[in-house]
């Protein structure tokens, strides 16, 4: 079996660099040991936010006389919500194996290792076979980061995919971890009734966001009834037949918390144990990540390597990206292409989102990082409580903030928290793309009534021009 280019890993990165590939003339294949569409599909990106979909049926429908709607007694039902959304990545999945079809992609099942530079062993259940391949795009992706002692058993203390198919549901749950994945989480089972308590060992919640974002979302989780503790130390985790006691130091005060469940949301880890690195000579940093340059190349000329192997952030829309950016470098290499116009991503120009409630959606720096590293800037901001859509929806609990270069109008950053706003990032996404300034905002006409037109209240804001605050 030989081919131009083998991709291993098919995950949102790996299968989009297939199909690239694929599209500019190379005969492509793609390895896969579990489920086409990766970690992202099946067990991340698309599985969560089903669930969270049903959590926001649910409160709507709990709060419907708010809205005129008498819904009556409401109740949520774990077990088909779960079925629900193993059904949306079930139908997901089947459609990534439709796209290798007609893009007349090899798809094989199995565990791949590199044996060089240009040969990859594959291990199924049935059999062991060698594949050649002129050019290779490692796509192996991460996987839950377990800390010493706090190991998940698949029973009581859960990683993301326990928490995604639980085996029964519980009355309480802490939650160790507020990024992305852990407010996730946390939000949705608070939601439909669990007694969630979230843990932080930093001083604030999601800490790689803006800090105004981490404090408003803070108080909205409070609100509705979750317990959340930042500043926290864990120290040990006691597991009984039915529940779990937790130990962590909050205060200065030594705590024991017995929950029915953990979730341990602490980060993630890349796959690349195992692999065949060493046998191929590719080298990896002191993280495990694989050394790549701007163009995702390792030191090995015909190895490249994309998503959550390489340099953050480990998000699904970077890998995407970064592997047509590796199958066109590659075609250029096999005079298929000419990539003049193929471009290094720029990491200040990925967006990030969180599908809580409030939405949350952040590009750029933050307001702390942009005064660390430019002289002056300018900050807009705009309460949606001051949005005339806002209002209409109901949903005013939220804002947007958007960050300048006071000398040059650049666009810095920009964090929005409110209702559907992971939809509204991508907006400010295309502005920082195309290098647009302050004055190209503040001359867009944003349609009205939307919660977007807020963004251009922030940018005239910044510049103490805002018309309806």
């Amino acid at each position: 079996m030989e081919f131009d280019l083998v991709v291993i890993g098919a995950g949102p990165g790996g299968y989009v660099a297939a199909i690239r590939a694929a599209q500019l003339g190379l005969k492509t294949a793609i390895i896969e040991r579990e489920n086409l569409g990766g970690i992202c599909l099946n067990w991340g990106c698309i599985p969560t936010k089903a669930l969270l979909r049903s959590a926001e049926v649910f409160h709507l429908a709990k709060h419907g006389e708010d809205f005129g709607v008498n819904t009556g007694n409401v109740k949520a039902d774990l077990e088909k919500m779960v079925a629900r959304s193993r059904g949306v990545s079930k139908t997901l999945s089947g459609g990534i194996a439709g796209l290798m079809r007609k893009n007349k992609i090899e798809a094989i099942n199995g565990f791949a290792s590199l044996i060089s530079k240009n040969e990859i062993e594959v291990k199924s259940d049935t059999e062991t076979k060698k594949i050649n391949a002129k050019y290779i795009i490692l796509a192996t992706g991460a996987r839950a980061r377990h800390l010493a002692g706090f190991e998940p058993d698949g029973d009581r203390i859960w990683t993301y995919r326990e928490a995604l198919t639980p085996k029964f549901e519980p009355k309480t749950l802490a939650v160790v971890g507020s990024g992305a994945i852990g407010s996730e989480f946390a939000y949705f089972y608070n939601t439909i009734g669990v007694k969630v308590t979230l843990l932080e060992v930093a001083n604030r919640i999601l800490p790689a966001e803006d800090a105004e974002v981490s404090e408003l979302v803070k108080k909205s989780f409070e609100k509705e009834g979750m317990t959340v503790n930042t500043s926290v130390k864990i120290n040990s985790i006691t597991k009984e037949r039915k529940c779990v006691n937790l130990h962590f130091e909050l205060d200065g005060k030594v705590k024991n918390e017995t929950f029915d469940a953990v979730i341990m949301a602490v980060g993630v880890v890349p796959n690349t144990e195992n692999i065949g690195l060493e046998k191929a000579g590719v080298a990896k940093d002191e993280k495990n990540l694989v050394k790549v340059d701007k163009f995702l190349q390792t030191n090995i000329d015909n190895i490249y390597a994309i998503g959550d192997i390489v340099q953050g952030p480990w998000l699904a829309h970077k890998a995407s990206h970064e592997g047509v950016i590796a199958a066109e470098k590659i075609a250029e290499k096999m005079k298929k292409f000419d990539a003049k116009h193929t471009h290094p991503i720029i990491r200040e120009n990925i967006p990030g989102c969180t599908y809580c409630h409030p939405q949350i959606a952040s590009i750029g720096f933050t307001e702390e990082k942009a005064r660390e590293k430019y002289k002056t800037i300018k900050v807009g901001k705009f309460p949606l409580m001051a949005n005339g859509k806002s209002v209409a929806l109901g949903d005013t609990n939220g804002f947007i903030k958007i960050i300048f270069d006071e000398k040059t109008g650049e666009i810095l950053g920009c964090h929005m928290v409110g209702p559907e706003v992971t939809e509204m990032i991508q907006g400010i996404g295309i502005a920082k793309q195309a290098e647009l300034t302050e004055e190209d905002l503040m001359h867009t006409i944003f349609a009205h009534p939307t919660v977007s037109e807020s963004i251009h209240e922030a940018v005239l804001s910044a510049f103490g021009k805002a018309l309806h605050f």
